[in-house]
């Protein structure tokens, strides 16, 4: 017989380690969070034709500031805020209690 290659897709295959992997799944999910805030910022930028250099001057930050916000480096949340509140959004902060297993095993790791 001879050996089937299955094909999956990235997210089923992530979706499936977060599954498995209360670690995986936590980093998954603060990744998802992290893509749901910077998504708005680069689409602005693809749909106004803007370098990273452009939108932070018509803002008043640095290029740096927009690099690390895009990759998902939220150093500052006033910053945070002042970029998204261009492009017509704002941040919605919420605390949610953690499962102490995976608190512990988070704090653990770092």
């Amino acid at each position: 017989m001879k050996n089937k290659v299955v094909l999956r897709s990235v997210d089923d295959h992530l979706k499936e380690m977060a599954r498995e992997d209360p670690n995986f799944r936590k980093l998954y999910e603060i990744t998802e969070q992290k893509l749901a805030i910077v998504k708005p910022i680069i689409r602005y930028r693809i749909d106004h034709n803007l370098t990273q250099g452009q939108l932070a001057k018509k803002i008043g930050v640095t290029q740096q500031h927009i690099s690390k916000i895009e990759n998902g480096e939220f150093s500052s949340m006033e910053t945070l805020e002042k970029v998204l509140s261009y492009v017509g959004f704002t941040i919605k902060l919420e605390a949610v209690p953690v499962r102490k297993e995976a608190a512990r095993s988070y704090y653990a790791a770092q």
